[in-house]
């Protein structure tokens, strides 16, 4: 059987407090990915053996408090999620890598080609959170402080799906949809920390502070396309490319343009 029928290998490095979980697959430029909240390893999953035929070596934690790591103590922050991937590149012996992130991973992903540039060859933002100071305190103002109350008739169970199909709209991938519910339910506690990160985070300052070649990826029907597009006007120097259609499940749903789209920058 061969690695591919496999699928990714998978383990773990010690953090400060816990265990970090990570799937690597593929031998050859290193690429390091950085998923959504509150999602997993798991959301690279259709573009796993792409890339690995491609003769790229994939690296992907699931980010902490996310999928199979443990949480970080204390309150979350880029900075925090950024210190936990650069710790597993040190523990898999990778010296520079290009790194790609998808909303919540953007930021993790902004703030390491900011704070370790000499770790980064190339940067890739999946769906840019550029929001501006009060919208981000608005959207802090909104997040739960407390996991939703456990309901007899099963009712908070559903409410993660319906949560998703309003958000969600157009999708096409059914099994993609129910594996991101199932991820929300298994951090239900705290399913909002990643957010946390993302609204603490000024994005803006990170951006004017780039010194890698960076690409703004986004697709015309993900719920972040016009705040990548936003992103692209105020920063015309960074390399941009949409891909039309699709969700924030866009891995899942067009897997080939999405991997063509990452090679092309990956390569230059």
């Amino acid at each position: 059987m061969t690695r591919a029928a496999r699928g990714p290998r998978r383990g773990y490095i010690d953090l400060d407090g816990g265990q970090l979980h990570y799937r690597e697959i593929g031998e050859g430029d290193p690429l390091l990915l950085l998923h959504q909240t509150p999602s997993s390893s798991l959301q690279w999953e259709a573009a796993y053996p792409l890339l690995e035929a491609a003769g790229v070596r994939v690296i992907a934690p699931d980010t902490p408090g996310y999928g199979m790591s443990d949480p970080l103590d204390g309150r979350p922050s880029a900075g925090a999620y950024a210190s936990a991937a650069i710790a597993l590149l040190d523990a898999l012996g990778v010296r520079r890598a290009t790194v790609l992130g998808h909303h919540t991973g953007a930021v993790t992903a902004l703030e390491l080609g900011r704070s370790h540039p000499g770790r980064v060859s190339r940067l890739i933002l999946n769906g840019v959170p550029y929001f501006d100071a009060d919208q981000r305190a608005r959207y802090l103002g909104r997040l739960p402080e407390h996991a939703p109350e456990i309901r007899e008739d099963g009712s908070h169970l559903l409410e993660p799906w319906e949560r998703r199909l309003r958000v969600t709209r157009g999708y096409t991938d059914l099994r993609a949809m129910t594996r991101c519910v199932i991820e929300m339910l298994q951090v239900r506690e705290t399913e909002w920390y990643g957010y946390i990160a993302v609204f603490e985070y000024d994005l803006e300052a990170a951006l004017r502070a780039l010194a890698v070649p960076t690409l703004l990826l986004t697709n015309t029907g993900e719920d972040l396309y016009r705040a990548t597009v936003r992103a692209r006007e105020a920063h015309a120097d960074l390399s941009y490319v949409e891909l039309e259609g699709g969700t924030h499940d866009i891995v899942d749903e067009e897997p080939e343009a999405w991997v063509g789209t990452v090679l092309d920058f990956m390569r230059g």
